[in-house]
């Protein structure tokens, strides 16, 4: 018993024929589907569906009854014991005595969906009762009288404790509410049945039939349903239950049905009994089909629990198969699962698909088992359970929709069958297969296109297919289809699709083009093929491939189509190219200036220019600087030459915008704009050359061309502004004498800095004033004007017979003039002797000057004894040695008065020193000696002028020192080195 469910041992399976014809019935090879791409390769066979596994387990007694629910098993075993078993807990069976003494039987065993409550009907019209949790089976005194042959648990609000209330059915057709409540550990507890009264009575043909089987489910606003059946009847009880009040019991449902005849289903044939099954996929969830084992087959349908008046829906009849006789083998139970029910024979279990009522299983089994008694399946675990007197088997169900798709597939249903089969590619692939082949024989042809493409059938035995079926739009849908499975990485399969694709719709819409009556379709099929053109899946292909497209486009003739093209591709020069050669010049330009490619406008604009002049300018000027002005200057040049004054105007608008603007410094642009100025537009010559500046580093033009093109068209102005700028005065004023004096003047005064060119070109102004002129009160205005002319510079222009009376007030000017001149020269000379005095006396006075030196006083360089050694007094009070001041001065001194001082300083080593003698020395000898002297003196004197011009710490060589390092940058690694 401790190992009664985990050691298996494998019975012996005895499968019927029909089972291996049926699996070999729907393979791919006898569907007549074309071939597919995929291999199916197993590498071991597949497990059956239903794998039957017998339990160890040899019963002390023979098995009478049999439940399980929730993974809890109970079975009744001989006449008085109870066998209860957790089978999360197998190894700890629990084994209670009824404690009947009389002849009472178990005649039915009911577990409710928790596996806490075990109802025990006796065939001596008694009850009992045995809660989960407890060892004390009781009585259900209430129930007294009636042989219970159906429970209806109360699936919503039942607990391990309570019931709450359930629908009781007995052989005499009562159906009563009832509600058992325990409290768990209690010994001396009052009855546990709480209340147990009448609701309903079935009956078939007038007379009380038992109530086979209960069922209460609960649908949608409170509504609650009620099956119950009898041996040819299904009935059903729907009614609301209010809110909140579902603890009171089903019986206002059978209240509202009180009034007339419940629903019901009736079936001539009758077995006796029957027995109803329901499939639940998850546990704790309403069940989603129904299969019930009457007489004439098995009622097999959906629940809708949206219906108003019945649960039941798209019910049919299965009927047995052709080999169970009544007579002798009988269905006696029945089970449930999605796709098939299992029929309990005496001897065998049936499966039979609930799709198409065959049966795809059939297990045999030996007669040492004895007969088949009951099958139950545990909603917990999915495992149906079968015993015999002797043994308990129970049924894996592993993967039971493996071949549903097959099924599907051969009913049509192919959505169903492409559901079930989505996880298993090659399944899924025949299933698109068949589906395409079926639309293709129903001429539903862009249906089976779409399927045709999500296949691996071959290519090319498809595409032939639409073709000589004449299907061009479904042969389109099934290439587009396929260019949208297609990867990136396959891109001669692209290219292919594409190029063909593009075929179709040219040819399509070349079909359609020239019908009006059919107009909105070549609309709707244009913007059709241009959304395929823009799809971002294929602009790679498309690019790669541009030059085809193109050529296929030309093909037809479909020029707009190739404009679109060219845009999406962004070859915007054969789109601009295209409307140029329809003299579509707006168009042309809305495409440039939108797309803004600098490279397009430097060709298209010569043309555009000489159309449309104005707004191509105005495109230029938006562009700003992204545009090279220069760039420009060939479409500007051709066109300014022999276009129209409106060319020319928009041109000289363009290179202002440039230099007034852009600030363009680009020579050619200020040439071509001052050539335009010199020709076509005089009198903003002057303006312009005024703007850009006086001094030739401001000058963007050349001057010399400026110079030439101003003298070629005769503006002398100008010419005159452009020698200014070259300094070129004489030319400026000879050129300014032939325009204007005022002009000649202006020009005159600028050279500033050459007294000697000015008072020449102011000469000049004066002799053509008196001589050109010959206007004496002009001339005398020149002397006013220039400070440089005196009367008698010009008095040698003036002709003979001139009076001097139209020079008195000038010579008595200059007469004055000298006059104030030489008492301003009597001044300074008399201030300069002065001054010459004043210094004699410094002078004097600086050499009685003199400082007292302490014997203690330091060098403040080297801070050693100041009298040691030759040393300088400053006035600041700084006392230097001589080499030390030397060395302190040195590097300050610049590179030329360092040169003198090393120079000084090896003539005094080799000015000789007097010699001490006790004779006179002669006289030639003396006055060679204080020549000498004289020398000495005059080199240390120079010596001293240089070191000691100033204090070194008080001077300007502290102060211009300020920035330089303490270290000589070239000297700081000895400097770093000799310190560590």
């Amino acid at each position: 018993m401790a190992s009664i469910l985990d050691e298996y041992e494998d019975s012996q399976i005895i499968r019927h024929p029909s089972q291996q014809q049926q699996h070999t019935h729907l393979s791919a090879s006898n569907i007549g589907i074309t071939h597919s791409g995929f291999v199916n390769a197993r590498l071991e066979e597949e497990k059956p569906i239903f794998n039957k596994q017998r339990i160890d387990f040899s019963p002390p007694e023979k098995i009478n009854h049999f439940a399980v629910c929730n993974n809890q098993l109970c079975m009744s075993l001989g006449k008085d014991t109870l066998l209860r078993i957790d089978l999360g807990k197998p190894d700890q069976p629990n084994q209670i005595e009824l404690g009947r003494k009389d002849d009472a039987k178990v005649h039915k065993l009911f577990l409710d969906p928790t596996g806490s409550h075990l109802l025990i009907s006796l065939n001596t019209n008694e009850c009992l009762y045995l809660n989960r949790n407890t060892q004390k089976v009781r009585s259900l005194s209430r129930w007294k009288g009636h042989l219970i042959e159906s429970i209806g648990w109360n699936k919503l609000l039942g607990t391990e404790t309570n019931t709450w209330p359930i629908l009781v059915g007995t052989s005499q057709g009562q159906i009563y509410e009832a509600e058992i409540s325990t409290s768990e550990g209690s010994l001396f507890s009052t009855n546990p049945d709480q209340y147990f009264r009448l609701v309903y009575t079935l009956d078939e043909d007038g007379k009380s039939a038992p109530v086979c089987c209960l069922e209460i489910e609960r649908g949608v606003d409170s509504k609650f349903f009620i099956i119950a059946t009898t041996r040819k009847r299904l009935f059903q009880f729907v009614g609301k239950v209010p809110e909140g009040a579902e603890q009171q019991g089903f019986s206002s449902i059978f209240s509202q049905n009180a009034d007339h005849f419940p629903s019901f289903q009736e079936f001539p044939a009758n077995l006796g009994f029957s027995e109803i099954a329901f499939y639940t996929p998850k546990l704790r969830t309403s069940p989603r089909s129904f299969a019930w084992m009457m007489g004439n087959g098995v009622l097999y349908g959906t629940l809708n629990y949206a219906r108003p008046d019945s649960l039941l829906s798209d019910v049919q009849v299965w009927e047995y198969p052709p080999d169970i006789d009544f007579n002798f083998n009988k269905p006696i139970s029945i089970v449930l699962t999605q796709f098939h029910f299992l029929l309990l024979l005496p001897d065998r279990v049936k499966a039979v698909c609930i799709l198409n009522g065959q049966v795809v299983y059939e297990d045999v089994f030996p007669d040492k088992f004895g007969s088949l008694k009951k099958m139950n399946k545990d909603s917990a675990g999915g495992l149906v359970w079968i015993y015999t007197e002797k043994a308990v088997f129970r049924y894996h169900i592993q993967r039971e929709a493996r071949d549903v798709w097959q099924m599907y597939m051969s009913m049509s249903k192919f959505d169903l069958a492409k559901e079930y089969c989505k996880d298993r590619p090659e399944c899924l692939d025949i299933v698109l297969a068949k589906e395409a082949e079926h639309c293709f024989q129903n001429k539903k042809y862009l249906e089976s296109a779409k399927c045709y493409a999500l296949t691996q059938n071959y290519f090319e035995e498809i595409a032939l297919k639409f073709i000589d079926a004449k299907q061009e739009d479904a042969l389109k849908e099934f290439l587009m289809k396929k260019l949208n499975n297609l990867k990136p990485s396959e891109k001669t399969q692209i290219t292919l699709l594409v190029t063909w694709l593009t075929e179709l719709c040219l040819n399509r819409l070349g079909t359609l083009e020239g019908d009006e009556s059919k107009r909105s379709i070549f609309l709707e099929s244009r913007e059709e093929f241009r959304k395929f053109l823009s799809s971002s899946k294929i602009k790679e292909c498309l690019y790669n491939n541009r030059t085809t497209i193109y050529d296929l486009l030309a093909s037809h003739g479909n020029v707009e189509d190739m404009v679109f093209f060219s845009v999406i591709m962004q070859d915007y020069e054969r789109v601009i190219s295209h409307y140029c050669q329809h003299d579509d010049y707006e168009a042309a330009l809305e495409v440039l200036s939108k797309h803004r490619d600098e490279k397009l406008f430097y060709k298209f604009s010569p043309v555009l220019m000489q159309h449309i002049p104005k707004k191509v300018v105005d495109a230029w000027i938006q562009m700003g600087k992204k545009l090279d002005s220069k760039n420009l200057i060939p479409a500007l040049v051709n066109y300014s030459q022999i276009g129209s004054t409106e060319q020319i105007n928009e041109t000289i608008r363009y290179m202002e915008f440039c230099v007034y603007e852009l600030a363009v410094t680009e020579e050619a642009i200020h040439n071509y704009l001052l050539s335009l100025y010199a020709k076509y537009k005089p009198e903003s010559l002057l303006l312009y050359l005024e703007q850009t500046g006086t001094h030739s580093s401001d000058i963007h033009y050349d001057l010399k061309y400026a110079l030439r093109l101003c003298a070629e068209h005769g503006h002398h102005k100008a010419c005159v502004h452009v020698y200014k700028i070259m300094e070129l005065y004489e030319e400026a004023v000879d050129l300014a004498l032939q325009v204007d004096v005022d002009l000649a003047k202006s020009c005159a005064d600028l050279p500033e800095d050459d007294e000697e060119l000015r008072k020449k070109l102011w000469l000049k102004i004066a002799r053509h004033v008196v001589q050109e002129e010959k206007d004496v009160k002009k001339a005398m205005n020149c002397l006013s004007s220039c400070n440089l002319l005196k009367i008698e510079d010009i008095l040698p222009f003036f002709p003979d017979f001139v009076t001097i009376d139209h020079f008195k007030e000038a010579i008595c000017n200059s007469l004055e003039e000298y006059n104030k001149h030489i008492e301003e020269l009597k001044q300074e000379m008399e201030e300069a002797t002065e001054s010459a005095k004043r210094i004699r006396e410094d002078i004097q006075e600086m050499r009685n000057k003199y400082g007292v030196v302490e014997s203690q006083e330091k060098c403040a360089a080297c801070d050693f004894p100041l009298l040691n050694r030759p040393f300088y007094l400053f006035l600041c009070s700084h006392m230097f040695h001589y080499d030390c001041l030397l060395q302190e001065v040195s590097p300050h001194l610049s590179a030329y008065k360092h040169s003198k001082l090393e120079e000084l300083q090896k003539k005094l080593l080799t000015t000789s020193q007097p010699t001490k003698s006790r004779h006179r020395p002669k006289e030639e000898d003396t006055v060679s000696l204080g020549k000498g002297q004289l020398s000495r003196q005059q080199i240390k004197s120079d010596i001293d002028d240089i070191i000691a011009a100033e204090c070194v710490y008080c001077g300007e060589l502290m102060i211009k020192s300020i920035d330089k390092p303490f270290i000589d940058p070239q000297k700081y690694e000895d400097e770093k080195s000799s310190w560590l």
